[in-house]
């Protein structure tokens, strides 16, 4: 793989979670631009600069010591990234701060580089938690690859930061530059919340959840289908976003023991506050994470899963198939994996190749239902 050089560092970058023969780099020409940009300015150890959603730490990792740098985003992934590939460039684990989407950053800071989001709720979200926290001057440089830079990514910088500038286009990459003036306070629109009629809940969303406007039509197909009767089981919500399918199934199952886990921080605050809303004080482990990689093996009865089938902007089952080795890992013997998934995506065969027994539990013309048996 080819390493990152800039004025600041010449970094041999990995992606997360780690795959052989990967064949995408960890970082790409937005990342350049933005750190190039940055050293034209000529920053001094004393600038204070705010990172948010690096991929995988090639901008952090690139800045730390060179400047005084905070790393934030919504991805456990991302920062499982900028702590390996610290490591791996010959810093400590622990050089840059990072701090999740689901806590507040403390500034003022000088300079904020933005990667910007698939989810341009996320990218409002913290363009509104900016304010008060810059220094006299500031900056917000929020770089992307053109195919990924939607106009409506400068709105958003225009509204809540000050002018935008757009730079011109260097290896199909270009940047926002705004720069900080006084605004009126802006109230966020997040979270959002919507209500379902069975189960007869209400859910609450950050802005980086998935389907944060209503729920999607996977999770329609697969609620009626949970599985009933689970006594005591142990049962884990992979990639649980707002914790609707583990709410449901624990609704119907009270004496069910729950596991919710997501790579969001924001899809992890949003599955605990629901939790708590619609089960009280009722026992539960919410956490956020690289899938059930953490998982002690043969630990749990069910696995219920809505596997995503992209990684930020790459589109892929990867996620999607080492989600499911993972499941099986962690399912005791004669413990099963329940999924709803596209039926294109043709799961049924993956699953065989895993597990002893797959069946269909349910169809509709877009999505399948299964269970597969370990």
């Amino acid at each position: 793989m080819p390493l990152l050089e800039t004025p600041f560092a010449r970094l041999d970058l990995i992606r997360q979670p780690e795959q052989q023969n990967e064949p995408l780099q960890a970082f790409d020409a937005a990342d350049e631009y933005l750190l190039h940009h940055l050293a034209e300015q000529q920053p001094d150890p004393d600038m204070r600069v705010l990172v948010l959603n690096d991929s995988f730490g090639a901008l952090a990792a690139s800045l730390a010591g060179k400047v005084q740098v905070t790393s934030s985003g919504d991805s456990f992934l991302a920062f499982q990234g900028l702590e390996k590939n610290l490591i791996r460039n010959g810093q400590a684990f622990d050089a840059v701060p990072s701090v999740p989407a689901s806590e507040a950053f403390s500034g003022p800071f000088d300079r904020v580089l933005i990667r910007v989001p698939k989810t341009l709720a996320l990218l409002e979200e913290q363009l509104i938690r900016l304010q008060g926290q810059l220094a006299p001057g500031a900056q917000v440089i929020a770089g992307a690859m053109i195919k990924h830079l939607p106009r409506a990514a400068g709105d958003l910088l225009e509204c809540y930061i000050g002018p935008v500038q757009a730079s011109l286009a260097v290896k199909k990459a270009r940047l926002l530059i705004a720069t900080a003036e006084a605004k009126a306070p802006a109230t966020s629109p997040y979270p959002t919340r919507y209500r379902l009629d069975a189960p007869a809940i209400e859910l609450l969303n950050h802005a980086n959840v998935f389907c944060r406007e209503g729920l999607d039509i996977g999770t329609r197909a697969f609620l009626p289908h949970l599985p009933k009767n689970l006594g005591t089981a142990r049962v884990a919500d992979l990639g649980c976003g707002n914790g609707v399918l583990a709410i449901a199934s624990a609704l119907q199952n009270p004496e069910a023991h729950y596991t919710l886990v997501d790579e969001s921080f924001m899809a992890v605050q949003s599955a605990a506050e629901n939790w708590h809303a619609a089960l009280g004080d009722r026992e539960v482990i919410v956490r956020a994470g690289d899938g059930l990689a953490g998982q002690e093996t043969q630990s749990l009865d069910v696995v219920l899963c809505n596997p995503p089938f992209h990684q930020q902007q790459v589109v892929g089952d990867f996620l999607a198939w080492r989600m499911f080795q993972q499941a099986r890992e962690a399912l005791v013997v004669g413990g099963a994996l329940y999924i709803v998934g596209n039926r294109h995506l043709g799961y049924h065969s993956k699953l065989a190749r895993l597990f002893r027994g797959v069946e269909q539990v349910a169809a509709t013309p877009k999505f399948v239902i299964l269970k597969a048996r370990k």
